[in-house]
């Protein structure tokens, strides 16, 4: 607790669906939080990331702001996913160094691993192979933040690290039908035709692809682990270590949202990934980060969290 005592920090994107958990979490231990919106400061512009910092002193930036889809946003964005991700990270980290800002925490994505990359991923495997082709953009331009950082550290001994975490989950998720991930998006999906009596849902792919979810609690928690006692360079995965199909994911939801109905799969649409699973022997190693909350738990807080706040959420 002492660590984070009045410790000055500033998320972006601190007010997003991971963001506003991490916030609730650093304040708790202590921390003096910041965490500007979108309207506050643009962060694709130069001019706007100097005057946040001018106006934000802080001893630490915790970099999560990242324009996000699931793979029907990245397949029609890939342009824009490339340049406002690139572009806010590289002059984030750029600034936060011109600005002797102790350590800036980047926060990449897992889909910057290589399309076969061997499973469990390890972070050696990093550059062994171009991604997954619908999120390539997305993933390149948040790698380039490893290459910064490591860049940094070698030419100016900047303190900056970079995790990997794997897809996240829970309440407060974005259910937005255009650029929701696969479980937001399954959920709404469930629910909506179980309530309108749907015979069947449409789901992308045949059901083959597998995926690793972090329930977002966990995610925050290593994020602070790693914030607190991390400061090296070399990429961390943050995951749960839990696989499953996105078949068997389908039916488990449709189990527990109550549609009884038929699951079409749509195999004209993309799979993405064939796997994702990481090894995430290197952050409990580093820095004691393991992930608690079972899969079935998370899932029916997010299927809860949902059911009660989808008079707010977008149709």
């Amino acid at each position: 607790m002492d660590f984070w005592r009045d410790k000055r920090v500033l998320v972006t994107g601190g007010n997003g669906f991971l963001g506003s958990h991490l916030v609730a979490k650093l304040k708790a231990k202590g921390a003096d939080v910041t965490a500007p919106t979108h309207a506050d400061y643009d962060l694709v512009e130069l001019t706007q990331i100097k005057k946040m910092y001018a106006e934000n002193p802080c001893q630490m930036v915790i970099h999560l702001a990242a324009k996000v889809g699931g793979i029907g946003a990245n397949r029609e964005h890939p342009g824009s996913f490339f340049y406002d991700n690139l572009m806010m990270g590289v002059q984030l980290l750029h600034q936060a160094y011109l600005n002797k800002i102790p350590k800036f925490v980047a926060l990449g994505t897992v889909c910057a691993y290589p399309k076969h990359t061997p499973v469990p991923f390890k972070e050696e495997d990093l550059w062994n192979g171009y991604p997954e082709e619908t999120n390539a953009p997305y993933g390149l331009a948040k790698k380039m933040m490893l290459v910064q950082s490591q860049g940094y550290r070698a030419e100016y001994g900047y303190n900056s690290i970079f995790l990997l975490p794997v897809n996240m989950y829970g309440p407060g998720d974005n259910f937005h039908p255009e650029t929701s991930h696969v479980i937001p998006a399954l959920i709404k999906k469930c629910v909506d035709a179980g309530e309108n009596d749907d015979a069947e849902v449409v789901v992308w792919g045949d059901g083959s692809a597998t995926r690793e979810f972090l329930y977002v609690e966990d995610a925050a928690e290593g994020i602070i682990l790693a914030a607190e006692k991390y400061n090296n360079s070399e990429p961390i995965n943050l995951g749960s270590a839990f696989e499953i199909s996105i078949k068997d994911l389908v039916n488990l939801i449709a189990r527990a949202t109550g549609f009884k109905g038929r699951i079409v799969w749509d195999t004209s649409k993309p799979n993405g990934q064939p796997r994702r699973k990481l090894d995430t022997s290197k952050a409990e190693g580093e820095f004691g980060f393991k992930s608690r909350v079972t899969f079935d738990e998370g899932l029916r807080k997010t299927i809860d969290w949902y059911l009660a706040h989808r008079q707010h959420q977008p149709q």
